[in-house]
């Protein structure tokens, strides 16, 4: 069995101190589905109390048209204000008007075309929406591809080259994949609902009892993943399940990596880094509930597990994104529960960032982290050309500036250089936030025009735009 270590962080200037995991916690907790069970019935919990509350009905909150700057700090949009820095609001829409009947926003992911026009999938409690950003940075709705089973608080999408991925923890689900080419040609007057038995251009549903939490992407390679698919006492213990669409209307799996049991989330790339053992292999990067797991999933009858590492503050490790995909020096990662259950540097409730040097691959160090100033949790982060994007749930969408990292991994260097709060319900509570599971589930801001998709949980989906200038 591989050893399990933990990094203990002196400060966040000093050199990471290695020291020896408790197993049997280890065992008890995560291996058992103990602290899984628990997480999601505590968000279960916190979403019970936000339906009886009435935030999830999202008509009554109108679409807001009109660019709104902010200014000294807010974006005043009539009876609504939004605290934010260096971000103004483009255009606004609920999920009513984004053809969802149940609201609850969760995961998105954006398509460019080939000529540029750029599309974005909008995951909603009864399915996914698809609508277009105009060059405007306005919505424009085209239609949805419904649940394929029962609706789902979790639904998560990502994009393969032109094709969108959709998993949901529906049990019947599956994996949809759709063609997003179908949205070209689309009347926004005339929306589409699209049918799952006509119009997917592929269906996995070899899965256990048809769910998975999470679905990974790799667009170099013919490959998507599932993570997480329950239960665990599957032959792939809810690890990595790797799923071929060489033929996309044929997804077939030729194996799973299960050794390390259940996988929250992973990043999956054609390694580009400085341990040249591994030049041109397939790495997945696995957030792993305790731990960071790294994989070499280039056989994939006989992936291997590289290395197994834990850091204090592990409360539930959730999911990361490397610094950069062309030199994979240095990583990002985000733990769900350490502000929540107040250990680690999570205690006292800001969103912990942390970093690790990955140069080897079997022996990663957590070196360093950024601490918020923000209140809340956080939850979802993505990388690109020194930037981190991240939604934060009720303390909203935050950009970082992590082009400091190379030269110094401590993190002392990051700055946050924009947000925008998409949770106002919660601004004059002491500390300016809750810690809890409201707000942004996803955003994404990997459009080349710089129009930034940001998908609420209550609400439905802002586009937001970064002030020009903010980024030198």
């Amino acid at each position: 069995m591989f050893l399990r270590t933990a990094l203990l962080s002196l400060s966040a200037l000093a050199a990471a101190k290695e020291m020896p995991k408790d197993e049997i916690k280890a065992a008890k907790l995560y291996d058992s589905g103990i602290r899984h069970a628990n997480s999601m019935a505590l968000k279960k919990e916190s979403w019970a109390r936000q339906e009886a509350a009435g935030m999830y009905n999202s008509a009554q909150y109108p679409e807001i048209k009109g660019k709104v700057e902010c200014l000294n700090g807010t974006a005043n949009a009539g009876d609504d204000i939004f605290r934010c820095n260096n971000i103004d609001l483009l255009h606004f829409l609920p999920h009513s008007d984004l053809g969802s009947t149940r609201g609850v926003g969760s995961s998105s992911w954006g398509w460019t075309s080939e000529d540029g026009r750029e599309f974005v999938a909008i995951g909603q409690q009864d399915g996914a929406a698809f609508a277009e950003i105009t060059k405007e940075g306005k919505l424009s709705y085209l239609g949805r591809l419904p649940a394929f089973s029962t609706p789902s608080t979790w639904r998560e999408i990502r994009g393969q080259n032109n094709l969108m991925i959709i998993g949901s923890e529906a049990v019947g689900h599956g994996i949809q994949i759709f063609d997003m080419k179908k949205l070209i040609d689309i009347d926004p007057a005339k929306p589409v609902t699209f049918s799952n038995e006509k119009d997917l251009t592929g269906h996995y549903k070899d899965l256990p009892v048809g769910r998975t939490h999470n679905v990974v992407t790799n667009p170099e390679t013919n490959f998507i993943y599932s993570v997480g698919a329950m239960p665990r006492t599957d032959k792939c213990k809810s690890g990595i399940i790797f799923i071929d669409i060489t033929d996309p209307s044929k997804p077939t799996s030729p194996g799973c990596a299960s050794e390390d049991g259940y996988v929250h989330d992973a990043q999956c790339l054609i390694y580009r880094g400085p341990d040249a053992a591994f030049e041109g292999q397939e790495i997945c990067y696995g957030y792993n509930e305790d731990t960071l797991t790294i994989y070499d999933v280039t056989d994939k009858k006989a992936p291997a597990i590289l290395s197994i590492t834990s850091y204090e503050g592990a409360a539930y490790t959730h999911q990361g994104y490397v610094l950069d995909p062309l030199n994979q020096h240095y990583l990002l990662m985000d733990d769900e529960y350490d502000e929540y259950d107040q250990v680690g540097p999570g205690i006292p409730g800001n969103p912990i960032t942390y970093i690790w040097d990955i140069s080897s691959l079997r022996a990663p160090k957590q070196t360093g982290l950024y601490k918020s100033a923000a209140q809340g949790i956080d939850h979802n982060q993505y990388v690109a050309n020194g930037f981190a994007y991240q939604s934060n749930y009720g303390t909203g969408f935050r950009v970082l500036d992590v082009r400091s990292i190379p030269d110094d991994p401590t993190g002392a260097g990051v700055k946050e250089i924009g947000f925008f709060d998409v949770y106002p319900e919660d601004d004059d509570l002491p500390g300016g936030g809750t810690v809890d599971f409201v707000g942004t589930w996803s955003s994404y801001a990997l459009f080349k025009s710089g129009h930034i998709l940001v998908n609420t949980m209550e609400r439905g989906v802002f586009i937001v735009q970064m002030q020009e200038g903010s980024k030198e």
